[in-house]
Order: C-alpha cells, then sequence, then structure tokens
C-alpha cells in the first residue's frame, strides 16, 4: 500500500484498484508503471499509433496526481521529446480531458486512451507548440517529416535480448564444434590406419612378407572401409599363389629328373 501523504487513504485505495485493473488488461498500445511507494505520480508507456509519424517509437509520459484528485484533473507531462502541435517543448500536453472537460467519474484509463488518440489526431487550433500546429494546417508532409524525425531519435523502443535465442545458437555452436571435432577425429584415424603397414597373414613369417612383390601385388585394400571412416584395412593373403607356384616348380623338377634318367639309359644302350 502506498504511503504518500498526499493522497487520502480513499483515494489511494481506489487507484490501487484501477491500477491493478489497467495491469491485468491494459488498454492497446499503452503499458502502465505502478510505483507502489508513490501513487501520486503514475508513469505510462504509449506505443506511437499505426500510420502516423510516431509509428514504431514508444513515448513515456506521466500523470501527476494533486490532493485534490479526482475532484481536479491531473496534469499529464510527456517524459519522451515528441513534435506535437499539443505538447508543449517542456513535455505538457494539453488537452481538453485534461483542463475543461475534466469529470471527477473519469478514471486513469480514460485518460490514458485519450492521450494516446491525441497522437493519432491532434488539434492544432489549441496548440501548445505553435511551430507544429503552424505546420501541420499549411505543410502536412513537413509536418510529419518532423515529427517521424523526433520519434527516431529520441523514441526509440529498448532492445529486448531473447534468452532462449542466445540458448539456442549457443548449443548450436556447441553442436558444430562437436561434430567438427570428430569429424577431424575420423580423418586423423583414417589416415594413420593407411599409413600403417600391413600386417603378415597368420601362418606366414615375417619373411614370406618381404619376399617379393608377389605378395603386395595380392595384398588388396578395401577403399570403401576409409572412405566411411573405418580404419581397417582387407587383407587378401597371398598364400595360395605361392602354394601354386611351388608346387609347378617341383613338377617341373620331376620332368628333368625323368629326362636326365632316359638319357642315361640310352648311353647305356
Amino acid at each position: 500500500m502506498a504511503t504518500n501523504e498526499n493522497l487520502p487513504p480513499n483515494v489511494i485505495k481506489q487507484l490501487a484498484k484501477e491500477l491493478k485493473n489497467l495491469d491485468d488488461s491494459p488498454p492497446e498500445g499503452i503499458k502502465v508503471v505502478v510505483n507502489d511507494d508513490d501513487f501520486s505520480i503514475i508513469y505510462a508507456d504509449i506505443d506511437g499509433p499505426a500510420g502516423t509519424p510516431y509509428e514504431n517509437g514508444v513515448f513515456r509520459m506521466k500523470l501527476l496526481l494533486s490532493r485534490d484528485f479526482p475532484h481536479s484533473p491531473p496534469k499529464g507531462y510527456f517524459l519522451t521529446k515528441i513534435f506535437h502541435p499539443n505538447i508543449a517543448t517542456n513535455g505538457e500536453i494539453c488537452v481538453n480531458t485534461l483542463k475543461k472537460d475534466w469529470n471527477p467519474t473519469l478514471g486513469l484509463r480514460h485518460v490514458l486512451i485519450v492521450v494516446r488518440c491525441l497522437l493519432i489526431e491532434p488539434f492544432p487550433e489549441s496548440a501548445l507548440n505553435e511551430q507544429a500546429g503552424k505546420m501541420l494546417l499549411e505543410n502536412y508532409e513537413e509536418y510529419a517529416r518532423h515529427a517521424r524525425l523526433y520519434t527516431g531519435i529520441h523514441a526509440k523502443p529498448k532492445p529486448k535480448f531473447k534468452t532462449g535465442a542466445i540458448s539456442e545458437s549457443t548449443t548450436a555452436l556447441n553442436v558444430d564444434q562437436i561434430n567438427t571435432s570428430v569429424i577431424n577425429s575420423e580423418v586423423k584415424n583414417a589416415a594413420s590406419g593407411a599409413a600403417m603397414p600391413l600386417q603378415p597373414p597368420l601362418g606366414q613369417s615375417a619373411a614370406t612378407v618381404r619376399g617379393g612383390n608377389n605378395l603386395e601385388q595380392a595384398a588388396t585394400v578395401t577403399t570403401d572401409a576409409l572412405v566411411n571412416g573405418s580404419t581397417a584395412a582387407t587383407v587378401v593373403p597371398a598364400a595360395p599363389i605361392l602354394q601354386r607356384k611351388e608346387t609347378g616348380a617341383a613338377k617341373v623338377q620331376a620332368d628333368k629328373k625323368k629326362i636326365d634318367a632316359r638319357k642315361k639309359s640310352l648311353k647305356r644302350l
């Protein structure tokens, strides 16, 4: 509960109820900023209405409530600089609702909606900013250009960081780094596997492996295994080829012995 001594307890109670209603169900384009310690100053952020020179801007304003509130109207001020006929250079707001048309039954919601509507339809006939009022009446395009310039400079909304997007980006970055590390590791393993000397088949000695080009030609490394990232090489042993060659040499020697024996027999005759 507020402790401001400038407002009667019954008014503070009514304001607390109204502010809670504004917080639960805010008007379009208006966000009330509540100070629980002082209800005599009400802040609000107003979104620039679409289709106006104030579009895409966020304007902060305040309402000052006197001790006679709600019997006397609050005073309104724009804290954000704005080029508008009904808003003075010091931010004071000129609107009939806050002057001669004030009614104690009007609440804060009505006041805030009227102020936002003032950005949609200014009243240059009762201008506090004479330059803006005259420009609006004589050259609307020039007035709109000035208003847009003020909006772009002074009413830029503060950037909002999305923690979810940052977390997703960080997670994606970590995943990419992990995948890159795995790929690099597999490439290194494949390269080291290709560079390793082939082991001799079981049952053969190292001397047999060093024995010549026949074994090297017979050993075949499956390239598909290296492409797929596997370090295992499929080796076809050359033992059957050597065995066939040894059998052929023994047969030649046997035939030679037979020929020699026949020659000896002929000489005896």
